[in-house]
């Protein structure tokens, strides 16, 4: 069973996470952040990984150490679950309409951690979230999940639009990569 978990306590963040690559999608997320819950339960149910996640943090600050700390929380958890990465498909790519919103996500479970964010003006916030922490939250997935992460808006009008397209993206092109498709280490140089 491909299963992962973390905790991570700081005088900023609390996090558990748990999450299972082989599950059917089941989110139990809790968080001070409405709008991000919102988010990595579409996240988990287009991956198809359930994920258990219960957040508390200095969000009378701002939200920046709890959005980033989660990140590193749910990378870490998914490094754990992976193990030795054999069989996996390792990449995984995903165009994903929201309505008028298009946005492109590819990922390589390459172990070199990367994030390329390409992205569209958005609205300061949204929900009550800094759409900056979204950013934030993708480069402390990848470098933690140690993979290389294309996020790529492509147009959009609506930020909520765009963003969920974005989440959904990373839920379905991560279902792919984590496939498992064959029983050898997916790359020529025999590890990852």
């Amino acid at each position: 069973m491909r299963q992962g978990s973390f905790e991570r306590k700081t005088k900023e963040t609390e996090i558990s996470v748990q999450l299972d690559l082989d599950g059917t999608g089941k989110a139990a997320i809790t968080t001070p952040i409405g709008f991000l819950n919102h988010m990595l339960e579409l996240f988990s149910f287009f991956s198809r990984i359930d994920l258990a996640l219960k957040a508390t943090g200095d969000v009378n600050v701002d939200f920046h150490h709890t959005v980033e700390d989660i990140g590193i929380c749910i990378g870490e958890a998914v490094v754990r679950a992976l193990t030795s990465k054999a069989g996996i498909h390792r990449f995984g790519h995903a165009a994903t309409p929201m309505d008028e919103a298009l946005t492109q996500v590819v990922v390589d479970i390459s172990g070199r951690p990367f994030l390329v964010y390409r992205a569209i003006p958005l609205p300061e916030k949204i929900g009550e979230m800094d759409s900056e922490l979204f950013e934030v939250f993708f480069q402390a997935f990848a470098f933690r999940a140690q993979l290389t992460l294309h996020v790529n808006m492509l147009y959009g009008d609506n930020g909520h639009h765009i963003i969920e397209s974005c989440f959904k993206g990373l839920g379905r092109a991560m279902r792919q990569a984590v496939k498992v498709t064959a029983n050898d280490i997916p790359s020529t140089k025999g590890v990852l």
